[in-house]
């Protein structure tokens, strides 16, 4: 039992490096490990120096507080990562293999003209956690894809062009959806509004964000808050049939592209 019990602690551990490591809460542990280990070395039990101490350890007690305050984002994407269930298939395993695949080529059709034509679009493919809230923002239509219907929706002058459209359960569910934009700094100065919603949408759900810029062309994805650019069509086919068809498919397909495609990432570029 003691092995069972260190191999636990171990694991979770580990899993929790591995998901500050992918956050912006990596500098902000940093910077509190050092403020601990200070408040060591100042103890009565080695350098003694009580006024510092005092002070470290009355911060760090505070610092709790704003440690929860700040991580709200990290710690509610972490929270929806554990309550994930994998004994639950993905929404789109049930789908036959015809109607998939007539699926996915109605969205690289509509990708490709975007992309040709220097359309600006964003779609969101919902998996496990729902987004009816987001969906509320926009206009609910819950009618079956078609490349047509993504092209009158994005089309430049259209009423719903500027949002986003959320696809759920094989059916595109609302357009013209507002999303909310990522808060990370790093991002390049190239990367507008839409991108930014896309990356804001997949920090604060398992969603995969399909993002055509309007003045390149340039076709991106997001995923778990991570940006892939440069992708072509075959690449998005590849992942889309990946998405609807495979019931054991990951969660998180952002190394998947990486490894299969080649897109380069934003802190590539």
């Amino acid at each position: 039992m003691d092995v069972i019990d260190v191999a636990i602690v171990t694991f979770v551990v580990y899993k929790m490096l591995g998901f500050i490591r992918e956050t912006r809460a990596e500098q902000l542990i940093k910077g509190f490990l050092i403020l601990l280990i200070a408040a060591f070395l100042s103890g009565p039990d080695l350098l003694n120096l009580n006024a510092l101490n005092w002070i470290l350890r009355g911060a760090m007690q505070f610092g709790v507080i704003a440690l929860v305050i700040v991580f709200q984002p990290e710690l509610r994407r972490g929270l929806e990562y554990v309550g994930r269930s994998k004994f639950i298939k993905p929404q789109f395993a049930h789908i036959d293999k015809d109607r998939a695949k007539a699926i996915a080529a109605s969205i690289v059709k509509a990708v490709d003209f975007f992309s040709v034509s220097k359309t600006g679009a964003l779609i969101i493919l919902e998996r496990e956690i729902t987004m009816s809230d987001i969906a509320e923002s926009g206009v609910v239509l819950n009618s079956d894809i078609s490349a047509e219907l993504l092209k009158n929706i994005f089309y430049e002058g259209a009423p719903l062009h500027d949002g986003a459209a959320i696809i759920r359960d094989a059916k595109l569910y609302a357009a013209g959806c507002v999303l909310p934009l990522t808060e990370n700094k790093d991002l390049s100065m190239d990367l507008g509004t839409r991108h930014r919603a896309g990356i804001g949408i997949t920090e604060h759900s398992d969603a995969i964000a399909l993002i055509v810029s309007e003045e390149s062309g340039i076709i991106s994805m997001a995923t778990d808050g991570r940006l892939t650019r440069f992708l072509d069509i075959k690449s998005i086919e590849k992942t889309l049939l990946n998405l609807f068809l495979s019931p054991t498919a990951e969660t998180n397909l952002f190394g998947l592209l990486r490894s299969l495609f080649g897109g380069k990432s934003d802190a590539e570029e």
